[in-house]
């Protein structure tokens, strides 16, 4: 279970929350230009732009959940089970596993313009990393400075769908969460009159009761609600750190708090960590369900240059300021 944003103020961001019952290696990681992938399709190619986002990196490998490239381009993969359909490949089409589409989108595109021109030509096939890494089922949430796409391929083939709200979270697909939030519609964030009857005098007694009946509870659609009624009536300041600061309140919004929400297995799944990517200057920041101090790492061009992955353990201790 996953909620991801994009918010505007002067620079774009790109975030998430990351929610799952265990960890998987997660660090940040950089790759750098010119950087190469070896694709189960046989092609190779090397990487025209660089990226930064948190990644499993395997054997040089990494294993991007969510990235931002240099030119602003973003992409973060949600838990889609259930709808995720891959296929075996085909001749006439762009074949690309599920773990290579976010280095290969951002490796090759500058813009949502750019990839538009091929998308519909990507198969997304059935190829797992390797035989002790099954596939996850994805679908995913795709931004730049200008639209946002949802990318979903179900069992009659690849959909893209623009995504107006810049929001995404899980099961159902796309378009029911794109239904559904009419069901909100008489929702505000501001003084509410009495239109229950004329008949009798109604008065509000608390300040937000224009909200009354947006859902508070942590299933994926309720979340995708929650965090297009936060986000979309955001107000923040344009500087960087009010920026920064507000997109992670709206993450907060729809975070998960271990014990709230149990797996079949009795597990607790909490938001292990959330990320805010100013995409206009390269900047990663993050918290962790254990730290939730924010750290940030800059894609420098030194990074950006280099012959290796640069990776950085995340910072896990709760930094508290005790005075």
């Amino acid at each position: 279970m996953c909620t991801c944003i994009n918010l505007k103020t002067k620079d774009c961001y790109f975030g998430r929350n990351l929610d799952l019952d265990y960890r998987f290696g997660e660090k940040v990681v950089i790759t750098p230009r010119n950087y190469e992938f070896k694709l189960k399709n046989g092609d190779t190619f090397k990487t025209k732009y660089a990226m930064i986002g948190m990644a499993t990196v395997v054997g040089n490998y990494p294993l991007y959940a969510e990235a931002s490239n240099e030119k602003g381009l973003s992409i973060a993969g949600l838990y889609f089970p259930n709808n995720a359909h891959y296929k075996e490949e085909e001749s006439s089409k762009i074949n690309i596993t599920p773990f290579e589409l976010i280095p290969w989108i951002l490796g090759n595109f500058a813009s949502i313009e750019e990839l538009k021109n091929i998308i519909h030509d990507i198969n997304i096939t059935n190829i797992p990393f390797n035989c002790d890494m099954p596939l996850s089922p994805l679908h995913w949430m795709i931004s730049d400075d200008k639209e946002c796409l949802v990318l979903e391929q179900v069992e009659e083939g690849l959909k893209v769908y623009s995504n107006p709200i810049g929001v995404l979270t899980n099961n159902p697909p796309f378009p029911y969460h794109l239904m559904n939030i009419n069901n909100y519609l008489t929702l505000t964030t501001g003084f509410v009159d009495n239109n229950f009857s004329n008949k009798i005098s109604l008065t509000t007694y608390s300040q937000g009761m224009g909200a009354i009946g947006l859902p508070g509870d942590n299933s994926s659609s309720s979340r995708f609600i929650r965090a297009a009624f936060n986000k979309l009536n955001s107000i923040s300041e344009v500087d960087e750190e009010s920026s920064v600061t507000q997109f992670f309140h709206i993450l907060d919004s729809v975070s998960m708090v271990k014990g709230s929400v149990l797996t079949k297995e009795g597990n607790c799944d909490i938001t292990t960590y959330s990320c805010c990517i100013n995409t206009t200057k390269g900047i990663y920041y993050y918290k962790t369900y254990n730290n939730n101090q924010i750290t940030a790492i800059r894609m420098h061009d030194k990074n950006m240059n280099a012959k290796q992955l640069a990776i950085y353990e995340l910072d896990e201790k709760q930094n508290i300021n005790y005075i």
